[in-house]
C-alpha cells in the first residue's frame, strides 16, 4: 500500500534538514521574491537550495520549489530566468499559482512536474480538470474545500494528485486572497510580503457623516478585539478519516517562517500519526500533547471535515499568540556533541530530549551529566556546564553562544525542552 506523503515547510537549509530528519517525506521552499514567503526565500541562496535538494535526494526524499507568487509585468523576464535557473537544480516539482506561470514553467522546464498552489483556489472538478489539462499533476486544494469534494475530484480524475493542509496558520481571507496588508502597509500578501495585519487587535468606531460625530464602540468584556485572527489548523485527530477517504496523496504542514522547533515537532508528530495509522495504533492524545507544546493561536480543525457554516470556533478573539505547554531549552549542534542554550539552564535541571523520529537515545552517566529514561522518555541533566572553550558556567541563558558539552553524542538538531512556567503559558481553550 502506498502511504500518504508528509510534506513539511523548509524556510532555510537548517529547517529543511530538520524537517526531513524528523520525519517528512518531502519539503517545500523557495528562493527569491517569486516565492510566497519572501522572508524564508531570502534565507535560501541558490547554492543552499541546491545543497538542500542534494541532501533530500540522498535520503530518497523530495523537494518542491515554490514559484507561487503573482508576478507583475515588469518582472516577467526575471521570472523566466528564475524558472530556468531553478530547473537546473533539479527539484522534484515546481509549485505555481497562476495559469500564466503554469504555462510558462511547462514551456521552459517541461521535465519538472508542476503542482498548483492553494492560491489558485481549486474547489471543484471543473477547475481541477482545466489545470490538469494545462499540465498540473498535483493540486494543493483550497483550505475551504471539504473532504467530500476532494473525494469527488479524485473519483473523476484518479491520476491527479491531491494535497491538503493539515497543520499551521489559517488565513482570514479566502485561501490567502487578502488585501488588508496592502491597504494598511503596502505589503502585498500575494507577492509574499504579508504583514499579518489580521493578527492585530482593532478598535471599532462609528461615524455620522452629517454631523461629523465619531465615537468608539465599547467592546464586550472578555470578548476581545482580534476580530480577524484565525486559529491555527490542527488535523492530527482526523488522520484516519483523511487517509481512508482514498483521495489524498499528500498531507501538508504550513510554516516556512516558523521556528526550527516547529519544523521538528510538526514533522515528528504527523510522521508518528501517519505511521501509527498504518500500524493500527493511533493515539490522538499523544499527537495533540506534542502539538500543544508549541506556540499557537488556539487550534481548530477548520473546514476539511466540517463545512465553514458549521464552525463557530475558528477565531482567537482575545489573543494573537500563546505559549505552548513547553519551553525550548536548547538544541544540539550539527555534530551532536554540544548543547546550544535557548533558555536559562542550570546544572541538575531535568531536561527532556526530543530526538528525530525513530532515533532511540541510550542512557549514560559521566562527569558531564546523565541521560536517563523515564517511561521511555529520555531526559538530560548536566552535572557541569562545560563549554567548548574550557570555561565552566554556573548557568547559561538564551543568547549565550558557548556550546556546552553533552554527556553523550546525540543526533544532529536534537531539541531539549522543559515545561513552561505559569507566567509563560496557559493551556489552549479548545
Amino acid at each position: 500500500m502506498k502511504k500518504v506523503e508528509l510534506l513539511s515547510p523548509a524556510g532555510n537549509l537548517e529547517k529543511l534538514r530538520i524537517a526531513l530528519d524528523f520525519g517528512a517525506d518531502a519539503v517545500y521552499g523557495g528562493v527569491s521574491h517569486f516565492s510566497l514567503r519572501i522572508r524564508s526565500g531570502k534565507e535560501f541562496s541558490y547554492e543552499e537550495f541546491s545543497e538542500g535538494i542534494e541532501y533530500a535526494h540522498s535520503l530518497g526524499k523530495k523537494v518542491y520549489a515554490t514559484i507561487n507568487g503573482f508576478p507583475f509585468n515588469s518582472q516577467l523576464d526575471l521570472l523566466k530566468k528564475h524558472i530556468i535557473k531553478m530547473a537546473e537544480l533539479k527539484p522534484d516539482a515546481f509549485i505555481v499559482a497562476t495559469p500564466g506561470v503554469l504555462a510558462l514553467a511547462h514551456k521552459l522546464a517541461p521535465e519538472i512536474p508542476l503542482h498548483l498552489s492553494t492560491q489558485a483556489n481549486v474547489m471543484n472538478v471543473l477547475d481541477a480538470q482545466i489545470y490538469y489539462d494545462m499540465g498540473a499533476r498535483r493540486i494543493i486544494a483550497a483550505r475551504e474545500i471539504s473532504l467530500k469534494d476532494l473525494v469527488a475530484i479524485k473519483k473523476e480524475m484518479p491520476d491527479l494528485e491531491l494535497e491538503v493542509f493539515v497543520h499551521g496558520s489559517m488565513c482570514f481571507a479566502y485561501s490567502g486572497r487578502c488585501l488588508i496588508s496592502t491597504l494598511q502597509s503596502g505589503r502585498v500578501p500575494n507577492r509574499g510580503s504579508c504583514a499579518n495585519d489580521c493578527r492585530f487587535p482593532y478598535e471599532i468606531y462609528a461615524a455620522n457623516p452629517e454631523t461629523g460625530t465619531l465615537f468608539r464602540l465599547e467592546e464586550e468584556t472578555d470578548v476581545g478585539t482580534y476580530v480577524m485572527n484565525a486559529k491555527d489548523l490542527n488535523l492530527a485527530s482526523h488522520i484516519k478519516e483523511i487517509v481512508e477517504s482514498g483521495a489524498i496523496d499528500s498531507l501538508k504542514i504550513e510554516g516556512r517562517t516558523k521556528t526550527s522547533y516547529y519544523a521538528a515537532i510538526t514533522a515528528r508528530t504527523y510522521r508518528m500519526a501517519i505511521n501509527d495509522y498504518y500500524d493500527g495504533n493511533l493515539d490522538i492524545e499523544k499527537y495533540q500533547r506534542e502539538l500543544h507544546t508549541m506556540q499557537n493561536r488556539g487550534f481548530t480543525d477548520a473546514y476539511l471535515v466540517n463545512r465553514p457554516f458549521e464552525k463557530h470556533d475558528t477565531q482567537s478573539l482575545d489573543f494573537t499568540i500563546q505559549m505552548g505547554t513547553d519551553q525550548v531549552a536548547g538544541m544540539a549542534t550539527e555534530d551532536g556533541e554540544y548543547f546550544m542554550t535557548k533558555y536559562k539552564t542550570l546544572p541538575y535541571d531535568k531536561i527532556e530530549i526530543v530526538s528525530p523520529y525513530g532515533i532511540e537515545v541510550e542512557e549514560c552517566d559521566n562527569d558531564f551529566g546523565t541521560i536517563t529514561l523515564e517511561n521511555g522518555v529520555p531526559y538530560l541533566s548536566f552535572k557541569k556546564l562545560h563549554a567548548l572553550n574550557g570555561k565552566i558556567w554556573d548557568e547559561v541563558h538564551s543568547g549565550n553562544v558557548n556550546p556546552i558539552k553533552l554527556p553523550s553524542k546525540l543526533s544532529p538538531y536534537t531539541f531539549f525542552r522543559i515545561p513552561a512556567n505559569d507566567e509563560m503559558s496557559h493551556l489552549p481553550k479548545n
